[in-house]
């Protein structure tokens, strides 16, 4: 545990460096598209050409913006800050897709203009030639880009690449309907850019759809969930792991809680030995910092409490909105019975919750009843 700081440090910087350095890349790669592009489009005044270099453009400035994203983001957490700064890469991923938007927004527009108003085009070998070698560097630079984005977990890059892939194939229309001008004399580039213009628009509505439910906060992804569950569980003390919660403050940056049961005859010593080695599990093998573990305590050696979990279970598994019973602990001497049911965002909750005391008291009316609703937060 002691070493987990300069863990973080030394993969959050490794981290970056890979963003700037695929960005860079992407950056480059665009720019001469860009080039490339433009010069074809205003050579043979096709307007489908001409935005799909002002796409590659808005590609090279959201490059621009994730690096500036990931920089600001790696900064180290202060006294004001003290979980760090990640989640300055939600907004460097809210500006790519703005920019994204407004370039799709615009190509709409004037490819509207173009079919309303349709000037002639004029394309030659010269033409055809750079933009499928265009097609084929967008395939390349996709693949790349989203690779990396997948491998260090980076939204911005991610985005980028799948927006590269998609490129790729508009670009590729590009070329079909000019392949389809040169033989039949047809034109068809304003429609292309139309189409063009659609799948942008849904690319940057897609990109700021995604950042937003990371900023509001969504539901945990259930192999996660599973996967640290798994590695708490492996724990030979520990029954059982509940009450996941993962505080998101950027990517790769996540902290959480949970409530692991134990045996009632461990020692508080024992419990501390067990929870730290339980941390330490988890954030090698996930990244994750369990900041704090509750604790459940479980009736090893009551026969009648037994009997009364498995009647109490049987009761509140009975409605359809009780989806989990947990942390129930019974004490036969001071007359307690405690417990925890996960219930349904379908049910009214303190409905439920008075269902379930009517319920459990009636069962066992001589006992005081504490019954905690826990939300449906991770399966």
């Amino acid at each position: 545990m002691s070493n987990r700081s300069d863990d973080i440090a030394v993969m959050s910087a490794d981290r970056e460096k890979t963003i700037v350095r695929t960005s860079v890349v992407g950056i480059i790669t665009n720019l001469f598209l860009v080039g490339f592009k433009a010069f074809v489009g205003f050579l043979s005044n096709s307007i489908a050409v001409i935005l799909d270099a002002v796409n590659n453009l808005s590609d090279a400035l959201s490059s621009v913006v994730t690096i500036i994203g990931a920089k600001l983001g790696a900064k180290q957490p202060d006294k004001k800050h003290p979980l760090g700064y990640g989640r300055i890469e939600y907004l460097s991923s809210m500006i790519v897709a703005a920019l994204v938007l407004y370039a799709g927004i615009t190509s709409f527009v004037e490819s509207v203009k173009k079919i309303i108003s349709p000037e002639e085009v004029k394309y030659g070998a010269v033409s055809i030639i750079i933009i499928s070698v265009a097609v084929l560097v967008k395939i390349v630079l996709g693949l790349y880009v989203k690779k990396q984005g997948e491998r260090v977990n980076s939204g911005a890059l991610t985005a980028s690449g799948s927006d590269a892939l998609f490129d790729a194939i508009l670009s590729a229309s590009v070329f079909v309907s000019a392949v389809i001008f040169l033989i039949w004399g047809v034109s068809l580039e304003a429609y292309v850019g139309v189409i063009i213009a659609c799948f942008i628009i849904k690319a940057g509505l897609e990109i700021m759809v995604e950042t937003l439910n990371d900023i509001i906060g969504k539901r945990e992804d259930a192999e996660t969930t599973r996967e640290l569950k798994s590695i708490i569980c492996q724990e030979e003390a520990v029954l059982g792991a509940y009450d996941v919660t993962l505080f998101n403050y950027g990517p790769d940056k996540n902290y959480g809680s949970v409530h692991v049961e134990l045996p009632d005859n461990l020692s508080v010593d024992d419990v501390d030995r067990i929870t730290r080695r339980i941390q330490t599990k988890v954030f090698h093998k996930t990244g994750i910092i369990l900041t704090g573990i509750g604790i459940y305590s479980y009736n090893t050696s009551d026969d009648e409490a037994a009997q009364m979990r498995n009647a109490i279970q049987k009761a509140v598994m009975s409605h359809d909105w009780a989806l989990q019973m947990h942390g129930f602990y019974a004490d036969t001497e001071k007359k307690t019975i405690r417990f925890d049911v996960v219930i349904s965002f379908d049910a009214d909750r303190k409905e439920a919750t008075e269902t379930l005391y009517k319920e459990v008291g009636a069962m066992y009316p001589e006992y005081e009843v504490i019954i905690v609703p826990d939300a449906d937060v991770a399966d």
